[in-house]
């Protein structure tokens, strides 16, 4: 190829895409993914101690289709892009360099990749060279297994851990490998086992509209194959992936999803669901059980049938639909056991940034870098504030397979929103809650959909959770989410909201100390258990000031409601039985 670019290998990467480097004066990095469906440009702030974040600051796509420009060459012919595309494509780089440099990108840390298309084209060459003339930026072109990395980096950058499988529609391949983030140098080793097939959602839809039965046969039947010995040669390579094929109790494998293609199967799925109107929008992290995910026909049906904008989805994806589903059915049909699928709104480029990064940096729980504090103090004042909200369980209470924003890892989130807003009425706040988590820090990594319900909900109630009809029609199916995962998820969260509201109403601004709260209130409780009723006993000490300046029965106003909006398949009734004293009595 010509001098205007590199192929980028498992051995080369960090050596020629610029790492990140804590000392240097700008964070700023801007990417260009010139994958077969659409380019995308997209610029990242890296600044510490938010870098683990790889927040975006401006995002664009054009919807230029290699693929499509490649397959129009004569059929007899080699692949190429037409001279049109050529130059359509370099004045869109040029743009999206003028962008990087009107924010102040530094020139070194622009980058820019390709994929299939680009390898597969007889004049590649042709196009790169127009690129560097027009834009002066050089294009990175990945060999497949980098493909693989970066595609299943991306996806894994939006949790704090990962252990499943990890696959990658695009439009004219589609990548599966396995990462378990509790095993040394996984991201290579995944990079190594990966397996990329020719049949991504463009390409595949293709054939399938061809007419040509014996094409399409072969083609589907190759495909499953392909599903069947990459699956295969993964298992060999993992045993702890084979463990999952055998070890029926905890369900089979959990499988990640990325790229437009699995994702537009995600939209059609979350349009489907159970839950209506499905109370969150982005796709990212959104999590079906594994038979959800088999339900290829009737999701064919809701594409072909439905007459409206389904959310997501556009014309061209829609018109894909039926090689996307195709593609899932082969998944289905290589695995025989799905515990879960959750789509992901990562792909190649938060892998590249997220590959910039040292080892124990991309390791980090993205959670607390949400909100970080500033100071020493500041950190324990806010653990004292979890340790409080904490001494209000019952200390022989196992709630590790409930989901609670003590359990999901979202403690300090809670906590430092406690004391926010007090200006505001309790009405709008109850409101904003729901609308902050569901909306709020939008493309944040480590929120899974229940992160966000659970995180809502208990906000929601430490306000009292007084909404109107649409604000209630939100909490209704967030607290149909959460009870998915476990029936008792809703009392915990009016619970430990009603917990959060005392500590507010006995110290009415942020602790600014480790040691205030813990003399002015303090908690303890037991739980009591029958057949069909369980009663929290809590008992609230306060200090002998606030025992005095406080209407102390209006506390147990707080917890009169909880429990009485359970789900209708909880038989359990559940509620709080309070005593207030004071702490020296």
């Amino acid at each position: 190829m010509a001098s205007s670019t590199d192929i980028i290998t498992l051995e080369n990467f960090a050596s020629k895409m610029p790492q990140w480097d804590p000392n240097l004066p700008n964070h700023l990095y801007a990417l260009v993914d010139m994958g077969s469906n659409g380019i995308r440009f997209s610029i990242s702030d890296l600044s510490p101690p938010q870098t683990r974040l790889l927040k975006c600051l401006y995002r664009e796509r054009a919807a230029i289709s290699l693929f499509d420009a490649l397959n129009a060459s004569p059929s007899d012919g080699p692949l190429t892009f037409p001279p049109d595309v050529i130059i359509q494509v370099s004045k869109t780089l040029a743009r999206f360099k003028s962008i990087a440099d009107v924010y102040g990108v530094p020139a070194e840390h622009v980058s820019v990749f390709a994929t299939e298309a680009m390898r597969k084209a007889e004049n590649a060459a042709s196009m790169l060279d127009a690129i560097l003339a027009t834009s002066g930026l050089g294009v990175h072109v990945l060999a497949p297994e980098v493909e693989t990395l970066f595609g299943a980096m991306g996806a894994r950058s939006g949790f704090a851990t990962v252990n499943g499988l990890f696959l990658d529609l695009g439009g004219g391949s589609v990548q599966m490998t396995y990462l378990n983030s509790s095993t040394d140098s996984y991201e290579i080793a995944a990079a190594q086992a990966g397996k990329s097939l020719p049949f991504g959602a463009a390409k595949l839809i293709k054939i399938l509209e061809s007419g040509e039965a014996e094409a399409q046969g072969t083609a589907v039947s190759t495909l499953q194959e392909g599903m069947r010995d990459a699956f295969a040669k993964l298992q060999r390579r993992f045993a702890s992936l084979r463990a999952t094929q055998t070890d029926y109790e905890n369900g089979g494998i959990d499988i990640f999803l990325c790229g437009g293609g699995f994702r537009g199967y995600g939209n059609i799925l979350m349009h489907a669901d159970s839950i209506q109107p499905y109370p969150l929008p982005a796709i990212g992290a959104y999590t079906v059980q594994g038979s959800v995910f088999s339900q290829t026909k009737q999701m064919r049906r809701v594409n072909a049938e439905y007459q409206g904008k389904i959310y997501g989805m556009s014309k061209r994806r829609r018109q894909q639909f039926p090689a996307i589903a195709t593609v899932v059915e082969a998944l289905i049909d290589a695995i025989p056991t799905i515990r879960t699928a959750t789509f992901c709104s990562g792909g190649n480029r938060e892998g590249v940034l997220l590959m910039k990064l040292p080892r124990a940096m991309r390791e980090q729980n993205p959670l607390p870098l949400l909100h970080p504090v500033s100071s020493k103090v500041e950190l324990e004042a806010l653990q004292s504030v979890l340790d409080v909200v904490q001494s209000s369980l019952p200390a022989d209470l196992d709630l590790s397979d409930v989901p609670t924003v003590l359990t999901l890892g979202l403690g300090h989130l809670f906590a430092n929103n406690i004391w926010t807003r007090v200006g505001e009425s309790s009405d709008a706040n109850a409101a904003f809650e729901l609308h902050q988590a569901v909306h709020g820090d939008a493309s944040a990594p480590g929120l899974s959909h229940l992160a966000r319900a659970v995180l809502g909900l208990t906000l929601c109630f430490r306000w009292g959770a007084s909404l109107g009809p649409a604000d209630k029609l939100l909490q209704d199916n967030l607290q149909k989410l959460v009870n998915r995962t476990s029936s008792e998820a809703d009392f915990w969260a009016e619970y430990l909201g009603a917990i959060a509201n005392v500590l507010a109403v006995v110290y009415p601004a942020k602790p600014s100390a480790a040691d205030i709260l813990r003399k002015t209130v303090r908690f303890s409780s037991t739980m009591h258990n029958s057949k069909k009723k369980t009663k929290l006993r809590l008992i609230i000490s306060l200090s002998s000031a606030s025992y005095q300046t406080l209407e102390t029965h209006d506390l147990g106003s707080y917890f009169k409601n909880i429990g009485k909006h359970r789900d209708t398949t909880d038989k359990t009734e559940r509620k709080v039985e309070l005593t207030v004293q004071r702490i020296d009595s």
